[in-house]
């Protein structure tokens, strides 16, 4: 049965497929060798999946965050790497399809929908950190038909592997307010494109995290999304929201998986002189304590999704909260599943032990933990997100 016309559950039952039948079987590799995740991401393009976020009337799916947050979900229980690449896919394409002009919408989301470009993001830059919204790359009209882009992005997933990034830059003065910056979309065979070294990571190893480096690379102005210096709006409106549950989704991935491993090592297990470690009270109170723990962060960020699907009024600052404690959820429950897996989840090259490299970089991605909860703050105190 084809899975875009089997409603929800057969969307959930698809990626599943994919995620036990392709992913799983890569993830051990991808790691290893610190792989970018083709198959498993070429898979889901083939499977159309790759236009999931895009709008119908763009050829797309037009499904939303709660389907987003799912889909990433069931992805990273077997490769959290795929499950943030394919995640950052989306994020791209749902920013280029707020707007879209019918050129952008030809050179670009029908390709997408087609399941022949993956797209990703590129805001992030050494000079100003976390704080990935005040961009110091600089755009400069060159002609009446072509923008010139320089500047270096950071920690560019997908890098130098997709087909295009959605790269954010200051029009003019770099001294522009905050938020007044630009978004154009950079094909990946621009003159003046270069990449810094392979990712190497602790975790989250088939990222392909990288530098790009950008010198006088020139961009067709049809490529300019939106208007200039009005990027603010997409951050808090569209990046901000598709990034926050991609990311959140993942490492809810992630923490599944581990208490997975978790139960299934606790169930097989029995000791001599006491017989079956599930019959410890200690243990089945502490297994309590981390299901609990998983189910309200999950519905924390699927009740988010969904509150954003819905155009309720406080969805990003539910959003906001939701990344945020699915950081301190996953990380929690990874270590605790490494504890009571003892040796056997501590073994080189076991599935707990890429969860527990994986999952620490959930505090590092921006925005923050910190940021979040300190935006979080100031929205419920009514001060400005962007004031000093």
């Amino acid at each position: 049965m084809n899975p875009w016309q089997g409603g929800g559950s057969a969307i959930l039952k698809k990626a599943e497929e994919i995620a036990k039948d392709v992913l799983a079987a890569e993830a051990s590799r991808v790691d290893r060798e610190a792989a970018w995740p083709e198959k498993g991401l070429r898979t889901l393009l083939a499977e159309g999946f790759g236009g999931l976020v895009v709008p119908r009337q763009y050829g797309g799916k037009g499904q939303g965050l709660l389907m987003l947050a799912r889909v990433c979900e069931l992805l990273s229980r077997e490769c959290a790497s795929t499950g943030i690449c394919f995640g950052m896919h989306c994020v791209g394409a749902s920013v280029m399809s707020v707007n879209a002009t019918e050129a952008q919408k030809e050179s670009f989301l029908t390709p997408i929908c087609e399941g022949k470009h993956i797209t990703t993001l590129s805001l992030s830059e050494l000079g100003t950190g976390i704080h990935f919204y005040l961009p110091q790359t600089s755009l400069i009209a060159v002609s009446p038909d072509f923008y010139s882009l320089t500047g270096e992005k950071v920690f560019v997933t997908n890098g130098s592997y997709a087909d295009s990034y959605v790269v954010s830059a200051v029009a003019g003065e770099r001294e522009a307010p905050a938020g007044q910056f630009s978004c154009v979309v950079v094909p990946n065979n621009s003159l003046g494109l270069s990449w810094g070294k392979p990712w190497n990571g602790v975790g989250m190893r088939g990222n392909s995290s990288r530098t790009m480096t950008l010198r006088s690379v020139r961009i067709p102005r049809a490529n300019l999304l939106g208007r200039e210096g009005d990027q603010i709006w997409y951050i808090f409106n569209v990046i901000t929201p598709f990034f926050l549950v991609a990311m959140a989704a993942t490492y809810l991935g992630v923490a599944y998986s581990a208490l997975d491993e978790a139960r299934t090592h606790v169930v097989r297990r029995r000791h001599a002189h006491t017989g079956a470690l599930s019959q410890a009270p200690v243990v089945q109170h502490r297994f309590g304590t981390l299901w609990g723990m998983l189910d309200r962060t999950r519905r924390l960020v699927y009740g988010a999704a969904a509150s954003f699907d819905n155009g309720e009024p406080d969805a990003l600052i539910s959003i906001m909260a939701s990344k945020a404690e699915v950081a301190d959820s996953a990380v929690t429950i990874v270590n605790e599943a490494m504890t009571l897996t003892g040796g056997r989840g501590y073994s080189e090259g076991s599935k707990l032990s890429r969860h527990l490299r994986d999952v620490r970089a959930v505090h590092l991605m921006s925005p923050t933990t910190d940021l979040l909860r300190t935006w979080i703050g100031k929205s419920f105190l009514g001060v400005p997100l962007l004031a000093d």
